[in-house]
């Protein structure tokens, strides 16, 4: 696993890289506030049930939740179940509304 600043990932949105997101927080934390990552819960991931993740084995997977704890953790299991190029976005979203002011 490897990670990802909440700063390059901004930079490259904003330069129009297509960029595979996943948010492994819970739906209400993806509700109050979130980057547009695809939500798919780390119970889900930890559970095997990745079937919607499969298209992106061998692309790179930016993950995130809450602090990079979960998303750390999902990295693992991802890596463990053959995903390539999984990163980690440092500080998660404690760091990217750090980082920005939002």
């Amino acid at each position: 696993m490897t990670t990802i600043t909440a700063e390059e990932v901004k930079a490259r949105a904003a330069a129009g890289e297509k960029l595979n997101i996943i948010d492994v927080r819970e739906p209400n934390e993806n509700a109050e506030f979130n980057i547009g990552g695809t939500l798919v819960p780390l119970g889900q991931i930890q559970t095997m049930q990745v079937d919607d993740l499969e298209q992106y084995k061998d692309e790179e997977l930016i993950v995130y939740c809450r602090s990079g704890n979960r998303s750390g953790q999902a990295c693992l299991i991802l890596e463990t179940l053959g995903f390539k190029n999984v990163r980690n976005l440092t500080g998660g979203m404690l760091n990217w509304r750090e980082t920005f002011k939002v």
